[in-house]
């Protein structure tokens, strides 16, 4: 018998500003009909929980974004996770998130871990009170202003290589409920 594991799809860019609607409902169907069960989305910004069969979180990846060109008639970097990276992340974070506000607090998901090479062009000192820190497949950034008012957020993403695929970022409520819904 064939197990089935909890997966999250982390979407990037989409039902933002009007552009690269996909509605959730819609996606949840889109999911099912790849032969996945038990989806469930979290919000209305490309959080997806499913279960599947296969074990290959890229493959799971590429199905769900060649599916979604194909429906809606644009490309959307897909990410998909399973639950013990979700909590590795949750457990890894380098800041106090329990003193935080979750809008001060936001991982990165990334396709590859980012090199010291990657990044050995950003200044921290220079987004000061802003930081990040590097982790597996993620970025830690902490924005006392919040995300909307970073000034790291965007030279921290220009800074990791196109090659290394799509990038995603979550607030920390999310990056914890994404880990919840992934659970046993």
């Amino acid at each position: 018998m064939t197990t089935s594991q909890r997966y999250a799809a982390l979407l990037r860019g989409i039902n933002v500003g009007g552009q690269k609607k996909v509605p959730m409902a819609g996606l949840r169907t889109l999911l099912t009909e790849l032969g996945h069960g038990d989806a469930r989305t979290y919000l209305q910004s490309g959080n997806a929980v499913f279960t599947s069969t296969r074990a290959d979180p890229d493959a799971l990846a590429a199905g769900i974004a060649d599916a979604l060109r194909d429906r809606y008639g644009f490309e959307v970097g897909v990410l998909v996770r399973d639950h013990a990276y979700l909590q590795a992340v949750v457990d890894a974070c380098p800041f106090p998130a329990a003193d935080l506000e979750p809008k001060q607090l936001h991982v990165l998901y990334l396709s590859r871990t980012v090199t010291p090479a990657d990044l050995s062009g950003l200044d921290p000192a220079a987004f000061h009170p802003e930081d990040f820190r590097p982790g597996d497949r993620a970025v830690y950034l902490h924005t006392p202003n919040g995300l909307g008012r970073s000034r790291l957020s965007d030279p921290l993403t220009r800074a990791i290589p196109k090659a290394a695929g799509p990038a995603t970022s979550r607030n920390w409520n999310t990056v914890v409920r994404l880990a919840e819904m992934t659970g046993p």
